[in-house]
Parts: C-alpha cells; structure tokens; sequence
C-alpha cells in the first residue's frame, strides 16, 4: 500500500509540474535616467571679413579653422575674419550630431537688397558624425563655408547679412 500511495504522488507530481509551468508571474523593472539638456551658443559670427569682387566675382573660401581663400578676381582686405564658433554643453560622454545648412543661404545688402550666396558648409568636428561630450560636457564646434559674390556690379559697396540653422541634437 505503501508502494502504491509513493507511486500515485509521484505521478501526480510528475502531472501537475507541466501545468504548474504553463503560467508564471514575475515582477519586471522599470528604469529611466534624466541627463543635462543639450544646449549650444554662438560665440563668434561666421565672418568673411572685408573684399573686392572685381569685375568677375569668384568664391571666398573660408575652413572652420580660419584660414581664408579666395577664387576668381576677389582681392581679400586685410580685415578681420573668422570662422563661426558655437560653444555646447551638455552629458558628458553622449553622443551628439551636428547638422549644417545643406543649401545655399542668402546674404543681402540692406542698401541695395543685392544677395551673395553662402554655400559648401563644414565644421569641425564633421556634421553627421557622432560626437562624445568629453568629460565636463562642453565642445567647442567651429563652422566654416564658401561665400559667392558676383562682380562689383552684381554686388555692390556695402555690409551683406543673413542667418543660418544650425541644429545640434542627442544620438
């Protein structure tokens, strides 16, 4: 009797395991983490500084680095010029993108209502790339382009101005 009684729990055990396992509960965990908005300033202007296009225009090449170029009749002044500067803070070690203009942006002379065109934009670091926030999350992001003046009739004496977007945003 004994016998039967140790075979009829250990079927019964054997049984009821399979169904005991169709349903399980368990507890999940929930996290989140709120880090530092991402925030940027500029903190120099894209400037070009001062020229004359001459009679055929051409291009002024300016890198994020500084260094100013020019093509075509351009005669470049010995004025002040710099690329732009933006200072942006955020988590340090995210991972953030820069994106520039991807079309030409106009410049207009307030006198004369003419336009330059300001084309060919590049920063350093290089937009697209995902850049780490170093330890203190803040990195300086320097912006460079290429301006397109006509010629002095085209472009006439006087200050040129425009703005542009530029948007920095977590990965």
């Amino acid at each position: 009797m004994k016998k039967f009684t140790v075979i009829i729990l250990v079927t019964l055990s054997i049984l009821t395991w399979g169904k005991l396992q169709a349903q399980v509960k368990v507890t999940g965990h929930i996290s989140a983490e709120v880090i530092e908005a991402l925030n940027a300033m500029e903190t120099a202007q894209l400037n070009f500084g001062r020229f004359a296009p001459q009679f055929g225009g051409g291009q002024l090449i300016l890198t994020p680095q500084g260094a100013l170029m020019s093509t075509g009749s351009i005669i470049i002044s010995s004025s002040t010029h710099n690329a732009a500067s933006f200072y942006v803070t955020g988590e340090s070690g995210v991972i953030f993108s820069i994106t520039l203009p991807s079309g030409p942006i106009s410049m207009t002379n307030m006198q004369s209502s003419k336009t330059m065109s300001v084309i060919n934009w590049t920063s350093d670091p290089q937009q697209g790339l995902g850049i780490i926030l170093p330890e203190g999350g803040a990195q300086v992001v320097l912006v460079g382009a290429t301006l397109v003046t006509g010629s002095i009739y085209d472009n006439p004496v006087g200050v040129y101005t425009g703005t542009y977007p530029i948007t920095f945003s977590y990965n």
